[in-house]
């Protein structure tokens, strides 16, 4: 690789970086109220992708219970909750404006939808 094209590969590479957001991780508990408790219908997709992948696997696994508790199924299926968990965090990183729970939504939506 020339220098010239290593000029250009660095550019593009501080170009793309630019264009996706930055975000700090912080932990879950940053969420919990003076009790100690986190309301889990308030959070939005911002607060999820900028947690840590841990916390978002608690969250998701807590999600995914309560969904399952209100269709009252009794099972978990662990690949399909890790898929459904990615597919929340790349619509959650599209659309950080919403609550976790409009987003699980619509995913819902579009699953039954297929």
């Amino acid at each position: 690789m020339n220098k010239k094209s290593s000029c250009k590969a660095l550019l593009l590479g501080a170009l793309v970086g630019m264009s996706s957001p930055a975000y700090t991780q912080v932990p879950l508990t940053s969420y919990q109220d003076s009790k100690g408790f986190i309301d889990v219908q308030a959070l939005t997709c911002a607060q999820l992708i900028n947690t840590y992948q841990e916390d978002a696997d608690t969250l998701a696994a807590w999600y995914s219970g309560w969904y399952n508790g209100l269709a009252k199924k009794h099972f978990a299926h662990i690949t399909r909750a890790k898929s459904g968990e990615h597919h929340l965090i790349l619509y959650c990183r599209a659309n950080p404006q919403l609550k976790i729970i409009e987003a699980i939504d619509v995913l819902l939506k579009n699953e039954a939808s297929k």
